[in-house]
């Protein structure tokens, strides 16, 4: 019956049911389900964080360095040389590596002294670092192939050379167990000198030691 008619002279008034308040615990909790859910997408698929913890990589990636990988570039381009990709270990897949690709599915590697070839032309590689190489105690510094890189496979290397374990001891990366390509350096600390262990008390640690922060490498992009 209407609101506000009349019947048999008495007016009535319908009755209207009070709005249904969500209470903010549910509402606390439904959106932390929402976040926990976007950030478990975004891991899985999109962008992932990553920590350098060796100097394999040096002087491109530093010890402390704090980087993001791109997780899905590779479903619409393929793998090139010269990308700096995270992957599961192939000797150990609960440790990811991360290094840098030389040689794709195909192509014929060769490595003299500290001259890579690849299908017979030597790389340019202005980001690649030797060492002294004591002579007389180890021989000669390398000589590995020529070798063919199989198909789905890659061939990977450290840029800090002497001191990188990488294919030239543990062999070809399948491509499968390829994470995904790093990209920039969102945050980086001199980590050896924190003395926790504990993530709570290394970012107060830090936040309290501002001058740990190497704030020039902030936002540099990975290459």
């Amino acid at each position: 019956m209407a609101k506000g008619t009349k019947r048999d002279g008495a007016a009535t008034q319908e009755a209207v049911p009070a709005p249904r308040v969500k209470s903010q615990v549910r509402e606390y909790a439904e959106a932390l389900i929402i976040a926990v859910l976007l950030a478990l997408v975004i891991r899985t698929f999109i962008v992932q964080a990553f920590k350098i913890p060796s100097g394999s990589m040096l002087p491109t990636l530093q010890i402390g360095d704090h980087i993001l990988v791109n997780k899905f570039l590779y479903y619409f381009q393929p793998i090139q040389r010269g990308d700096i990709i995270v992957f599961k270990f192939p000797q150990d897949e609960t440790r990811d590596f991360i290094k840098r690709v030389i040689g794709l599915p195909g192509d014929t590697v060769e490595i003299r002294d500290t001259q890579v070839l690849v299908n017979g032309t030597p790389l340019d590689e202005p980001y690649a670092v030797y060492g002294e190489w004591p002579v007389g105690r180890f021989g000669e510094r390398e000589k590995l192939g020529p070798i063919v890189v199989p198909n789905d496979r890659l061939f990977m290397m450290g840029d800090n050379r002497d001191h990188s374990m990488d294919s030239r001891v543990w062999g070809f990366l399948d491509v499968h167990k390829v994470k995904g390509k790093a990209f920039v350096v969102y945050f980086s600390v001199r980590s050896d000198d924190i003395p926790y262990n504990s993530t709570l008390a290394s970012i107060y640690y830090v936040v309290s030691h501002p001058g740990m922060i190497r704030w020039a490498r902030l936002g540099s992009l990975v290459r």
